[in-house]
């Protein structure tokens, strides 16, 4: 059983999780299992090499299949008359994100339904220094937030704890306060997102 997200952000380009080569790690046909993403589940047990590649296609991310569609039918693993059936063709995160907005609303989808050991202060920090990290690998979107970070910013004290937290509420140099606007961009970007 392989659960992931169909997609990842690398700086800022998204990728495929799902791809045709993969030269890390090799199964046998009889070890193929079920592959969950946030778009369906695919049973890939016992199927043949065409069954395995359709039934990945319907829960790759719509923004990659007709890439990993056009490989298959190049190497010959599907028929060049082969479409992805209709339902599959509309997997994308704001199509997800509009089915799940009224169970959310209704506070039936927490972002840990197991409980979690961190702190409502440190799910936020999680994620924005999450995002800065995933921000710091493209040049273009580090730049953009550090220009962002030199624009003056009316502080606010709901961020106290946070920089509390982070060793950020009194700070002496530069540096510190470069970090102090770039955390508090952060969390009020991510803190956007998921309103």
């Amino acid at each position: 059983l392989m659960n992931l997200r169909a997609t990842r952000e690398v700086g800022d380009k998204v990728e495929s999780n799902i791809v045709w080569n993969y030269g890390h790690v090799t199964i046998p046909r009889h070890l193929r299992d079920i592959v969950i993403t946030e778009y369906g589940i695919a049973d890939l047990r016992g199927k043949t090499d065409a069954e395995t590649i359709a039934a990945l296609l319907n829960i790759t991310d719509s923004r990659f299949q007709q890439p990993l569609l056009r490989q298959a039918k190049k190497a010959g693993k599907l028929a060049l008359e082969y479409c992805i059936p209709e339902p599959y063709c509309h997997n994308y995160p704001h199509v997800i994100k509009q089915k799940i907005k009224r169970f959310k609303d209704q506070g039936l989808l927490p972002r840990f339904p197991f409980g979690s050991d961190f702190s409502a202060e440190e799910r936020v920090l999680g994620r924005a220094l999450k995002s800065l990290k995933n921000k710091s690998r493209s040049k273009k979107l580090l730049l953009q937030l550090l220009v962002q970070a030199l624009l003056p910013q009316p502080f606010a004290h709901q961020y106290q704890p946070y920089l509390q937290r982070m060793g950020l509420w009194q700070v002496n140099t530069l540096q510190e306060r470069m970090l102090r606007r770039l955390l508090l961009l952060e969390i009020k970007n991510t803190s956007e997102m998921d309103g």
